[in-house]
């Protein structure tokens, strides 16, 4: 795994979870003032306190899919910031079971959740356009 333990100017991490062809994504919500409002987005958000960008990935899985993921199963790699310039964000990519997928249920955040094939993500009009450079970057 890539270093990812934390470092100043880090400030958030995303999950790029595949299960075959297909990848996790979570459609954002639609409210005034969200970046990218109804878009497929990655699982993933913001660092909370001085935890490091792997726990802040496996933290907001949880609570944004309810999925647990052990650290050993991610491979991490960092990007620049698309929301912070100057800072740094994660992408932790790793593989997930049949089993996992049937106990993802939606937290508090975004209006539903979809393993969607890795291509459709790329070429979908409401996918977000940094992440697919990450994703391609990356695949």
């Amino acid at each position: 795994m890539a270093d990812s333990q934390p470092s100043r100017g880090f400030n958030g991490a995303k999950l790029f979870l595949r299960h075959e062809s297909r990848m996790l994504t979570l459609q954002r919500d639609d409210r005034e003032g969200l970046p990218f409002p109804s878009h497929w987005d990655l699982p993933g958000g913001g660092r909370e306190g001085d935890e490091s960008p792997v726990d802040c990935a496996i933290r907001e899985l949880a609570e944004e899919l309810a999925l647990q993921l052990p650290a050993h199963r991610l491979t991490g790699h960092p990007f620049p910031s698309h929301s912070r310039p100057g800072m740094t964000s994660w992408l932790f990519m790793g593989r997930i079971t049949a089993p996992e997928i049937a106990t993802i249920r939606l937290g508090d955040e975004g209006q539903g959740w979809a393993m969607m094939p890795v291509a459709e993500y790329l070429s979908h009009p409401l996918s977000i356009p940094h992440f697919r450079d990450w994703i391609r970057a990356v695949a």
